[in-house]
């Protein structure tokens, strides 16, 4: 979704940005009565954790579940329109990436806007993906191979989507990180060396960056939340989701956000090679992408910590959901701080050079 650089958030902002707005909860009971009257289902809501807008799980009567959202009044409605669209040519285009699938009104629209004390609210109901949270369950080789895997299947299934996300900036796409300048003085002086030193490390290297011919639109959010596994076989993918982050950019991008998250562990090596060599089953990299692979995913554990430590001092209210990725994101980030793209390849021998 999109939103103005951090540099720029201003008490006096005429409309706060999706990552900053405030609103109204919904009642449980008006949320049941919403779906009642734009989808026709009957059943029981339940709240469930979320940032940036209101996620419930919706029962229906016969037991069946679905999630429901209600974006918050602050979101760009095209944001939300280049998400639907997304999903829907994947369910057209790659059936097989399991995903959630929009279920349409009694309209046949993909969302409905809700008219609100806060004004407009868009509502979309999910079908919904059972499985664990990968970040619930036991980490391993398998499971990370796995992973990557389907982080390239996903790609494959979203490389023709044309749909394109509004004008503006998010703040999480590792091509903006140099933005993150304006706010890394928030950083716990103990780490702010070492977050600056990447984002000089990714200026130096802007030139190559730009130079990326393989781009396209990407998850940009594949962590352990996003990613959901078979509880019987917790190394097999069951589902993917969350898909506010997306946007159009080097495709090298995308794999350096879900690798990021495997570098934490005693083990981080073998589970990055892993991944590596999951994501490099479905799909080859070139060269130059090989290359700048390690300081992209500094990039990626860089803004973890800068924009947790960030946020968190200005929601105090929501640390705890806005740091629960900081600590593991600073581990990661020592444990590659050296990496080259030689290094890289000794962890992934099969790693393909075109």
């Amino acid at each position: 979704m999109t939103e103005p650089a951090p540099a720029a958030p201003k008490s006096d902002s005429p409309k706060p940005d999706s990552m900053s707005a405030t609103w109204s909860m919904t009642a449980i009971e008006d949320a049941q009565v919403a779906v009642a009257d734009v989808y026709g289902l009957a059943g029981a809501v339940k709240r469930l954790s979320s940032e940036r807008d209101e996620t419930f799980l919706f029962t229906r009567t016969d037991g069946t579940d679905f999630i429901l959202k209600i974006a918050n009044p602050a979101e760009d409605p095209a944001a939300l329109e280049f998400q639907d669209g997304a999903l829907l040519h994947l369910e057209a285009a790659a059936p097989a990436v399991p995903v959630p699938r929009l279920v349409p009104t009694q309209s046949g629209e993909p969302s409905h806007t809700l008219s609100t004390v806060d004004g407009p609210r868009i509502m979309r109901l999910l079908t919904f993906l059972d499985g664990e949270l990968q970040y619930r369950t036991p980490a391993s080789e398998a499971q990370s191979r796995n992973v990557g895997r389907a982080l390239a299947e996903l790609g494959l299934g979203l490389e023709a989507y044309a749909g394109r996300p509004p004008e503006g900036k998010l703040m999480w796409d590792i091509s903006h990180t140099l933005d993150l300048a304006a706010v890394v003085g928030d950083v716990a002086v103990e780490r702010r060396a070492q977050a600056e030193a990447v984002l000089d490390e990714f200026e130096r290297c802007l030139p190559a960056i730009a130079a990326l011919e393989r781009r396209q639109i990407i998850h940009n959010d594949f962590n352990p939340h996003n990613i959901l596994l078979d509880p019987a076989a917790p190394e097999r993918v069951a589902g993917i989701i969350d898909f506010g982050d997306m946007v159009h950019a080097p495709l090298i991008n995308d794999l350096a956000v879900g690798i990021s998250y495997h570098l934490a562990t005693g083990n981080w090596a073998a589970r990055a090679g892993a991944f590596l060599d999951g994501f490099l089953s479905a799909r080859a990299l070139k060269p130059e992408e090989v290359e700048l692979l390690p300081l992209l995913m500094r990039c990626r554990l860089a803004m973890s910590i800068i924009i947790a430590e960030w946020r968190s001092a200005r929601f105090p209210e929501n640390r705890a959901y806005i740091m629960r990725n900081h600590a593991a994101a600073w581990s990661g980030l020592q444990n590659i701080a050296d990496l080259t793209a030689a290094g890289l390849k000794r962890l992934a021998p099969n790693l393909t050079e075109g």
